[in-house]
């Protein structure tokens, strides 16, 4: 039973915490090879039609800007195929125009673009009075809604992308909601030196919902939450929770009360929600020690997206050396798994969507290369796939000629 149909069961209202209105906040980092400035490094330089960071709080409204079109949304297109946009790409005529275009002339009917990203920024300036005097906002894109009005125009769905947990800004304002070093109490930070909040802090989620609904009325078609988990790596000998005790419940208890909690603060919008898991949640049975258990995702999302980039599998996985070269094997053995784990009567394969590797880590990727992960989703029995590169810069040879019409 998908989470759309569900939507019409009895639910509690939605509310949010009252201290919200004063929260500052930042957002969950990249994964871990990704351009640690916030920005693709060789795009700095092209950044020339980009407003400058504000403090969003301070400005006021001009009366001359034009009416924004008004809002409407696509429907989920089946199958899905997309790209990966950050907010400044997204937010730059000119980087983002040549990306338009290849959707237009190819197969991608879909855009992902970072709503709230690493930097814990929010890509545009919300309407949300409490969401404004967060402070949280940077007007990396100055026009979201006619943005998303012209994409909407040439038939492309648009889903944002908001980072939850690993989230250094909020961790600044609020070191209370954040995961601690058991052995001093001070806050806890992984091997990169970026600290985490807990998963369990319900003002967290409370924030997540509140910019859920801030996305969905500035038209966006899908709300998709990424770093939704504990963390990984770092000291973790050396790592101590206060909203989670791990003598009553588990990691995967923890992470799916805040799977509910979005499936039913979300449920009056007509709002599909997507959540992006550790590739290896395909295969493994346990919670990888994040909390991420496929099937329990499954219930309280319309799409699940395993990323499953070959790069990110450890030496020796399907008794290869090095798993990124062996992109088709390695897609296809994870998505034939998770199709055998999600299914009736909680759930159907077709809401697998999984995240495939077009950029070069592990190994150099050709067009060839991730012409094959797409046919590994195929002959998995799926259809929907996004693309991601934390640069932007895709393969266009790796991407079928749009269908045309007489």
């Amino acid at each position: 039973m998908s989470r759309q149909v569900r939507k019409a069961r009895e639910l509690a209202p939605a509310s949010l915490v009252a201290g919200l209105l004063l929260i500052g906040v930042s957002a969950g980092l990249s994964y871990w090879f990704y351009p640690t400035t916030g920005l693709p490094l060789d795009y700095r330089s092209d950044l020339s039609d980009l407003s400058p960071s504000i403090n969003v709080a301070s400005v006021p409204a001009l009366a001359s800007e034009p009416l924004p079109p008004p809002i409407t949304h696509l429907p989920t297109p089946k199958p899905v195929r997309a790209l990966y946009l950050t907010g400044w790409v997204a937010g730059s005529s000119k980087l983002r125009q040549p990306l338009i275009d290849l959707a237009e002339r190819t197969e991608i009917n879909a855009l992902v673009i970072d709503i709230k990203d690493y930097t814990g920024h929010l890509s545009f300036v919300p309407n949300d009075p409490g969401l404004l005097a967060s402070g949280v906002a940077e007007r990396r894109i100055a026009d979201i809604e006619a943005l998303i009005h012209d994409l909407h125009e040439r038939g492309i769905y648009v889903i944002g992308r908001v980072a939850v947990f690993q989230d250094n800004f909020f961790v600044d304002k609020h070191p209370e909601l954040a995961v601690r070093r058991k052995s001093d109490g001070e806050i806890w930070r992984d091997r990169k030196g970026i600290p985490w909040l807990e998963v369990g802090a319900e003002p967290v989620w409370d924030y997540t919902v509140a910019i859920a609904r801030e996305a969905h009325a500035r038209g966006f078609d899908e709300i998709n939450f990424d770093y939704i988990r504990f963390p990984s790596d770092g000291p973790m000998n050396d790592i101590s929770y206060q909203f989670y005790d791990p003598t009553v419940e588990t990691r995967a208890d923890v992470l799916e009360k805040f799977f509910i909690f979005l499936d039913q603060q979300l449920a009056d919008l007509p709002l599909p929600l997507s959540a992006d898991l550790f590739g290896l949640a395909t295969v493994n049975k346990d919670d990888l020690g994040i909390g991420q258990v496929l099937e329990r995702a499954a219930a309280h999302f319309d799409y699940l997206a395993p990323m499953v980039y070959p790069s990110h599998y450890a030496s020796g996985f399907l008794g290869y050396k090095k798993p990124a070269t062996a992109p088709y094997e390695v897609v296809k053995y994870s998505m034939d798994q998770a199709s055998l784990r999600v299914a009736f009567p909680t759930s159907t394969p077709e809401k697998l969507r999984p995240w495939l590797q077009d950029f070069d880590l592990g190994a150099i990727y050709t067009a060839e290369m991730v012409r094959v992960q797409k046919q590994a989703v195929y002959d998995s029995g799926l259809d929907s796939w996004m693309l991601w590169d934390p640069a932007n810069k895709y393969t266009p040879e790796a991407l079928d000629v749009a269908a045309t019409t007489e």
